[in-house]
């Protein structure tokens, strides 16, 4: 989710519960360790399976009841086993993850999402040797492949999300339009009219924080394009589906039809031309993020934008079985939180959707959140690369230099690809 989201996300940028001390020296030794060792130091007791989690539930008092009765569940039904599910904070996960595993004091399963899963491959076991093959059948296909790398299946998705395309019905009647955009050069045409009576025609936030799989991405991926290409070992951002989603989206920038502002600072969501009702469209926030802000009947939920096709950004929270543990134990606890009706109590407390078709409808009397959730299959987690935060990183500045003038879209995405296929030792 956008750092200036109101919701909390799978992958957490924002909200902490409390701080883990991590020395410098054990986090330089994960780093240099971690892709060789496998397995956690679990203790003695093998019947014992440890879970790390973060706040996926932000309300503390609540997450704690929807893990302790599961729990309590599971053990009920599974004599001998016994479960520990520890909740720690979204800030410094993969720090703290790397060191615990490379000193062998690592949990049995560990939550994740999908942008993590490559860099702990080596220490997963593959899903495919504790997943039935019914329950596997089950899952949705945005599920299944955002939690898959090299052919092999590196978590068992308990939650998924989506940011389709929302629009302010107010501003459209503002303006007289009945039609919602539905391509590219539907929004691109509106903007001048939009301008004109005082509205932006969507927002962008060029923050180098921000994660560009809410921002960046989806333009990428709608032209057509993608982060790394199909071997995942050299970038792909740079060819021609780039430059082209770098031009159009710096072209709605020259012309005032974003907010210029917006492409270098973070205010709060209260803050934004989004809240304040200015915004026609955006693909950064979600409904419930601008519901308080825009009313439920002026909240209109879309398909993801279309250039050569229409995909938005998407993720999927999954829980990973480390090696080194009781894989037979570990496995049959994650296949218990994974089952419909108990993996139910995460999603809806937390606003999130089904990851198996058998599931039942979370929000039936909710008009928002059902259109949300026919959106899924159009979404995209990002790309499943060891190296993905790393390469965004060298990107996020080039896109945002781009889009202050002070570089073409063309030399902007070849210097971020020049570095990030260096790092990626090409």
């Amino acid at each position: 989710m956008s750092l200036i989201s109101r919701t909390p996300a799978p992958d957490g940028r924002r909200r902490r519960l409390r701080a883990v001390a991590v020395p410098a020296l054990a986090a330089a030794l994960a780093a240099t360790t971690l892709a060789g060792c496998g397995g956690s130091g679990r203790g003695s007791d093998s019947d014992t399976v440890t879970m790390w989690t973060y706040p996926v539930i932000f309300d503390e008092a609540k997450n704690k009841a929807y893990w302790d009765g599961l729990v309590k569940a599971f053990e009920k039904q599974h004599t001998g086993i016994k479960v520990k599910v520890e909740t720690f904070p979204w800030a410094n996960r993969d720090t703290a993850l790397a060191t615990a595993i490379a000193s062998g004091k690592g949990p049995d399963v560990v939550y994740l999402v999908p942008d993590q899963l490559p860099k702990y491959a080596r220490n997963i076991v593959p899903a495919e040797e504790y997943m039935s093959q019914s329950a596997r059948a089950d899952y949705t296909d945005f599920a299944l492949t955002s939690v898959t790398a090299d052919g092999k299946t590196l978590g068992t998705p308990v939650l998924t999300s989506g940011n389709p395309l929302i629009c302010d019905k107010r501003v459209f009647t503002a303006i007289g339009e009945q039609q919602y955009p539905g391509t590219w050069e539907d929004l691109a045409r509106l903007a001048p009219r939009l301008k004109e009576k005082g509205y932006y025609a969507t927002s962008y936030s060029g923050d180098t924080q921000q994660t560009l799989n809410l921002t960046f991405y989806p333009l990428l991926w709608q032209a057509g394009g993608d982060v790394f290409g199909k071997d995942g070992k050299k970038t792909a951002f740079a060819d021609a589906a780039g430059v082209k989603a770098l031009t159009y989206l710096k072209k709605l920038v020259d012309g005032g039809y974003t907010d210029r502002d917006m492409v270098t600072t973070t205010p709060k969501l209260e803050q934004t031309p989004v809240a304040r009702g200015k915004v026609a469209c955006t693909w950064q926030n979600t409904p419930a993020d601008v519901e308080p802000f825009w009313g439920k009947a002026n909240t209109v939920v879309l398909p993801p934008l279309k250039d050569v096709k229409s995909v938005g950004y998407g993720t999927v929270g999954a829980l990973s079985l480390l090696k080194g543990g009781n894989t037979k134990a570990a496995g049959e606890w994650i296949d218990f939180v994974a089952e419909p009706a108990n993996a139910a109590g995460l999603e809806k407390e937390a606003g999130y959707f089904p990851a198996r078709r058998s599931a039942k409808d979370l929000y039936p009397g909710d008009p928002l959140q059902s259109a949300v959730s026919r959106t899924l299959p159009s979404m995209a987690a990002g790309p499943l690369a060891a190296k993905s935060r790393e390469v965004m990183g060298l990107l996020a500045p080039e896109i945002q230099a781009a889009l202050l003038g002070k570089k073409s879209p063309e030399d902007a995405l070849r210097t971020a690809a020049t570095a990030a296929d260096a790092m990626l030792g090409r």
